[in-house]
């Protein structure tokens, strides 16, 4: 049976410490393991002691797991983590699967991590400093491994009301950035955004109707220039019927009125 012959501190690691064994075959003193320490006295492991071979696999296992729950705890110090997240990191350390759901019932019992309280912290935080809404969030929480139970209950937390709010800054911007196209299209590109963010169609409706566009008739005519110009270049070697036929096809192809594109084909000509 081996027997231990020495017992040192890892110069690197501290909270570590290498064992050394003699296993009796004439080759005297050997390096054998490393341990934590919380294993180190948990087996009460000191000079003289002998390990037979059931013991040492039970060492090795319980050391996996305070490697495992090292990393997990790392891993956690950053910020909350979900259940699955801490899998899927042990995993690809390469962690064995008995050894992940030991930890993982350690950390539930410590109560260092918790699926419900992470999905609640994890929406307000979205909510608050994303434009996301609450379709895109609720796709997050699933990737994330939390149960439907617990991800409807923490979209709670992200009412209509503030829903409506972050849905009408959003359309602010849009339309600031999008002044020289027309409204209509506007707004069909507005809601395509807002869909994309994960809002529902009911805040849609709401945002894109409330949205205020300053100045519309002036924005549209300012619009329906720009656009008319870019399709009078394309079309500047046509003239009479068949150069105001393009135009206004262009035109109300692009989302503008019929009233609009007759003004600006009545500022055209008298230009000219």
């Amino acid at each position: 049976m081996a027997v231990i012959t020495k017992i040192t501190t890892q110069q690197k690691n501290q909270d570590r410490f290498n064992v050394f064994m003699d296993y009796g075959k004439g080759k005297g003193e050997e390096f054998a393991f490393s341990v934590d320490s919380d294993v180190l006295i948990k087996f009460q492991l000191k000079k003289g002691m002998e390990l037979d071979d059931f013991s040492f696999l039970e060492i090795q296992y319980q050391d996996d797991i305070r490697k495992a729950y090292n990393l997990a705890i790392n891993y956690l110090a950053r910020r909350m983590r979900s259940e699955k997240e801490i899998v899927d990191y042990l995993g690809q350390k390469e962690v064995d699967e008995p050894v992940i759901n030991e930890v993982i019932h350690r950390l539930t019992v410590q109560h260092y991590i918790n699926d419900q309280e992470y999905a609640v912290a994890f929406v307000r935080t979205q909510a608050n400093t994303t434009d996301k809404g609450p379709n895109v969030i609720k796709m997050d929480l699933k990737e994330k491994g939390i149960a439907e139970a617990f991800l409807l209950k923490a979209l709670e937390e992200f009412p209509l009301e503030q829903q409506v709010e972050k849905a009408l800054k959003i359309s602010a911007k849009f339309y600031q950035k999008n002044a020289k196209v027309s409204v209509k299209v506007q707004k069909q590109k507005l809601e395509q955004l807002l869909l994309r963010k994960g809002y529902s169609y009911e805040v849609i409706n709401i945002a894109v109707n409330e949205a205020e566009v300053p100045e519309e008739v002036d924005r549209e005519m300012e619009a329906v220039r720009f656009q008319g110009e870019k399709v009078h270049r394309k079309y500047s070697h046509l003239d009479g019927f068949e150069y105001q036929q393009k135009i206004k096809q262009a035109l109300y192809r692009k989302g503008f009125t019929m009233d609009l594109i007759e003004r600006f084909l009545a500022e055209k000509e008298e230009n000219l």
